[in-house]
């Protein structure tokens, strides 16, 4: 954490990383040495009570780490809320499913434009494991939209049942991933381990079982992969995909999220992985540093989610990026308008605009995936520009 130009958290911060870090250590100790990095990550981000997502720390927005889409203007839950409307009419209703709802801002946007729609739900189901959370997004909701919270209801796991929408911004990035490193003699897998001060990558041969999923991913890839050449896989991420399917009679899942098709994903140019680390809206790339403090992420194999959706029962949808996304769900036509000479808003919402659209922000990293059972109409945001065939 040397030499890098942020603040420091205080005492009480501080002292939350150490017990974390004490944590991860004991496991370390435990497990003779070292411990896979996805087991790490999986520890920074969700170990009970101390993990980025399970403790208190604040998280998004201007005063947090980073900033999502929904917090950035309502502008984006607008045209969530547009494609809910499209499936509830051709389903005759349903409900909408949140895992990891963040502030709650998107939720409230989404229930305020479908409420002014005549769209509402029967139900607003937010996935969220985080104490700490539920009662943040409690507080949104309640100033927001008080009189539905009746609509509104909080899980620790994916309903027996429901049909209607899946609205998932920023949550497939989170699942924690393996990361290998292919050399001359093979697959490593990368561990870690624990100086006595800190910790320390470990790089192990890869079991049989992860070399045989690394063949299977990284087969047919448009040009060879120059070793030595380190990225990431997630291994959990069919599972969590199965999971959320096997939950949905009929309806669409949306998955948001910064990331490639696998051909773009694995390109040999991108031979360092794509972790990326994010604390008080700074990026780097040190897993290590204040764990429990900083968020941990990597970008999304959308051909992954595409196939595990398919393997699931579900269709391919569509596949845009979000800029294409938003355009096809009518942004322009969410736009407020403005009293004569108000300037200052006009300005405010155009910065939002650009935000969300231009390349060099959300425009074209953050991709949109579509996955449907028994939705045959095409919903208006994937209607401009089909990038299916990149998968």
């Amino acid at each position: 954490m040397q030499q890098q130009n942020w603040p420091e958290p205080d005492r009480d911060a501080q002292e939350h990383s150490a017990r974390l870090v004490e944590t991860i250590h004991e496991q370390i100790e435990a497990a003779g040495g070292t411990i896979p990095f996805e087991r790490y990550m999986d520890l920074a981000l969700y170990a009970p009570g101390l993990g980025y997502y399970t403790a208190g720390a604040r998280k998004f927005g201007a005063g947090g780490d980073f900033v999502t889409a929904p917090e950035v203007s309502p502008l984006f839950a607008r045209c969530l809320a547009r494609q809910c409307e499209e499936v509830f009419e051709e389903l005759g209703g349903g409900d909408i499913l949140e895992p990891g709802a963040g502030s709650g801002v998107m939720a409230a946007d989404v229930l305020i434009e479908v409420e002014a729609r005549g769209a509402l739900p029967d139900r607003y189901l937010i996935l969220e494991t985080s104490a700490e959370l539920r009662e943040r997004q409690l507080q949104t909701l309640q100033k927001s939209v008080p009189h539905l919270l009746d609509r509104i209801t909080w899980l620790d796991s994916p309903p027996e049942k429901f049909r209607g929408m899946l609205l998932a911004n920023e949550v497939l990035d989170a699942l924690p991933v393996a990361r290998f490193r292919i050399e001359e003699d093979g697959y490593s897998e990368q561990h870690v381990g624990w100086t006595g001060s800190n910790f320390i990558t470990r790089w192990r041969p890869a079991s049989e079982q992860f070399t045989d999923e690394l063949h299977e991913v990284l087969f047919g890839l448009p040009a060879p992969l120059r070793t030595p050449y380190i990225s990431e896989h997630c291994r959990r991420l069919p599972a969590f995909i199965r999971l959320l399917a096997d939950s949905m009679d009929a309806g669409l899942m949306l998955f948001i999220d910064y990331g490639y098709p696998r051909r773009e994903y694995y390109l040999p140019e991108r031979r360092d992985g794509t972790l990326m680390c994010h604390y008080r809206h700074r990026a780097h790339g040190n897993p290590y540093v204040y764990p429990g403090l900083q968020d941990i992420t990597a970008f999304v194999d959308f051909t992954a989610v595409a196939e595990a959706g398919v393997a699931a029962g579900f269709e391919l949808h569509g596949y845009t990026s979000q800029a294409q996304f938003l355009l096809g769900s009518g942004l322009y036509d969410v736009l407020p308008e403005f009293e004569p000479g108000d300037t200052v808003r006009s300005l405010m919402v155009s910065q939002e605009v650009q935000k969300l659209m231009m390349p060099g922000e959300m425009g074209d990293r953050f991709k949109v995936m579509g996955l449907s059972r028994g939705v045959e109409r095409l919903v208006k945001g994937f209607s401009l520009k089909d990038l299916s065939s990149a998968l």
